[in-house]
């Protein structure tokens, strides 16, 4: 069998055995966004490649140095352990490179724990497969461990961690020197490179009965198996038999090649959720470009049932490549490598609606027994993602809707009970000035969002003026629906100019259908009273209590959309990762 070993250079060496940039979609419409996700649109992704290196290992041999191998896990969120990944071996090595790399799927909502673990594969083994080996029969060189967001938000993309023992790594201080070991991540270039499409159709069938075709696109990859899965969408365009889409971005890694074939699908969009196909082609990114350079259409065609077979009748309505463009775009972790970070902020309702504190049915109650009520549960779930990305972990906190000790009812109050400053350390801190304000505030009201908008936005606003490399993400936690819509959409639409994003937890059992408007996903882009559009969409709201009981959690629903945020505004106001 193949040998796991290398000894190039005295074991210096070793031979190895053996992105996206967020799809830039339209998202107008609930139905459509249901429609897709039934049939398994993901969102942002970047592929990651991981690679080794160790230094002042512990020599375990007793006539030669000791011959190392990393071994990769991933820590699920419940605790679980798998194993993902082996290097090869390095022979008689204390200061190991290890050539072979490992690559994950890097999620921005997910905390991504990676666990290490070096062993000195012992003599008797080095003919075998890396993959074949019993660790159990290896000894052990030292452990570590880290988030994937850790060693992505390091200007060089590179972590150095201490080797410990097991037992140190969780009781001890003052571990047992094992040597380090360093972790470096470099984005598959591949990922970076998108198409950019402007499609239009001409003379496509009325599907409606009283009105035109309401038409949006579906573009979609075919995987092994030979079912097809979306990958973008247009928007869509109301009453329209000839329509020209806004561009569409694909990731020429995520469609697998320029030669990949690609399904094109033309729906009447019906607000069901129920929507009728038009027509559709299938033709791969040379092929687009090629009916983009010779000003060609292509027709449409639609299945249809003939006897007992399906055969495709080519329709009159045509398809056209207006614009056809590639480009290098740079990604979110591009901007992470650059310097820029995430500023956490969060925003918590004291309204009366919440309930009586010290009573158990309250959304407020703190259990002695230590288990979170939903405030704390959000803030602790979007806390750990974020807090990764934000350098100092410094985070402003405030308060809603209370009347503090003495006091008229403040709609945005510093949650440490200070009257200087706002922030708190790390998301304990803001577990504990939250603790402690409801012992310190009467519970009041109506529920107003725009203090605290303005608040954050004044903030995002200073920062931008001093050309800090900084986004702002403000945490709204509530129990009720918004009662000064107009003036929190006033503000979010000033908001929308600057480094902002606004996450929205509903928790307990109000009805949040209003609150949707807020969310540019499920209506129309917000409006002020002058006619004042918002640029972008920076609301992302969910109901706490359609997701926490499911399989996808609260972080990843609210968090999603943030990278996609992020590069929205940085492209609007064309800033580059670096100067």
């Amino acid at each position: 069998m193949g040998n796991c070993c290398s000894d190039v250079g005295g074991g210096m060496t070793a031979v190895g055995v053996g992105t996206s940039t967020s799809i830039t979609t339209v998202n107008q419409n609930e139905a459509v966004d249901c429609f897709l996700k039934s049939r398994g649109i993901h969102g942002l992704f970047s592929q990651i490649e991981l690679s080794f290196s160790a230094t002042n290992l512990r020599d375990r041999d007793v006539f030669s140095k000791s011959d190392p191998m990393l071994v990769v896990y991933i820590k699920e969120r419940d605790g679980a352990i798998t194993e993902v990944f082996r290097t090869e071996v390095v022979l008689n090595s204390l200061n190991p490179t290890w050539i072979t790399k490992y690559t994950i799927t890097y999620q921005f909502e997910v905390v991504q724990t990676l666990l290490f673990h070096v062993f000195d594969v012992d003599t008797q083994f080095h003919n075998a497969e890396v993959k074949m080996l019993k660790l159990e029969e290896q000894q052990s060189l030292g452990e570590a461990s880290c988030a994937l967001s850790e060693i992505v938000t390091k200007p060089n993309r590179s972590l150095t961690l201490d080797l410990v023992r097991r037992e140190e790594s969780v009781r001890s201080t003052h571990s047992q020197h094992l040597g380090k070991l360093t972790v470096h991540a470099e984005e598959c270039f591949s990922s970076k490179t998108t198409a950019e499409m402007t499609l239009k159709c001409l003379d496509l069938e009325s599907k409606d009965l009283f009105s035109k075709s309401d038409p949006f696109l579906v573009i979609s990859k075919f995987v092994e198996s030979g079912i097809s899965i979306p990958v973008c969408k247009t928007e869509v365009l109301k009453n329209d038999l000839n329509p020209t889409w806004k561009p569409v971005f694909l990731n020429i890694q995520h469609v697998g090649s320029k030669d990949s074939p690609l399904m094109i699908e033309c729906f009447n969009f019906n607000s069901n959720g129920k929507h009728d196909l038009i027509g559709k082609v299938q033709k791969s990114l040379v092929d687009l470009e090629k009916l983009h350079s010779g000003r060609e259409g292509e027709n449409l065609f639609l299945p249809t049932v003939v006897g007992h077979d399906y055969q495709n009748k080519v329709l009159k309505s045509k398809l056209f490549v207006e614009k056809f463009s590639e480009t290098v775009q740079h990604t979110f972790l591009d901007y992470l490598a650059g310097g820029f970070e995430l500023n956490f902020m969060v925003a918590i309702d004291f309204t009366a609606s919440n309930g009586n504190p010290r009573l158990p049915d309250s959304l407020h109650y703190i259990d002695p027994s230590g288990r979170l009520n939903a405030y704390q549960k959000a803030i602790y779930e979007v806390g750990e993602v974020l807090q990764f990305y934000d350098a100092d972990q410094r985070f402003p906190a405030w308060g809603f809707g209370a009347r503090p000790i003495d006091g008229p009812v403040s709609h945005c109050f510093n949650l440490n009970g200070s009257s200087n400053y706002c922030e708190v350390e790390g998301i304990r801190g803001i577990m504990m000035a939250y603790t402690s304000a409801l012992s310190n505030v009467s519970l009041a009201g109506p529920t107003l969002f725009g203090h605290v908008i303005n608040r954050a936005a004044l903030i995002a606003s200073q920062s931008l003026a001093n050309d800090a490399r900084k986004y702002f993400v403000l945490l709204i936690i509530t129990d009720g629906v918004v009662t000064d819509l107009q003036e929190t959409k006033e503000a979010l639409v000033i908001a929308s100019d600057l480094p902002l994003s606004i996450l929205i937890v509903g928790v307990g059992g109000a009805d949040f259908k209003e609150m949707e408007i807020l969310d540019a996903d499920k209506g129309e882009r917000l409006e002020s009273l002058t006619g004042r559009v918002a640029s972008r969409d920076i609301v992302q709201f969910v109901p706490f209590r359609d997701v926490h009981s499911g399989e996808i959690s609260i972080v990843q629903a609210l968090l999603a959309e943030l990278p996609t945020q992020f590069l929205t505004y940085m492209q609007s106001r064309d800033i580059k990762p670096s100067t």
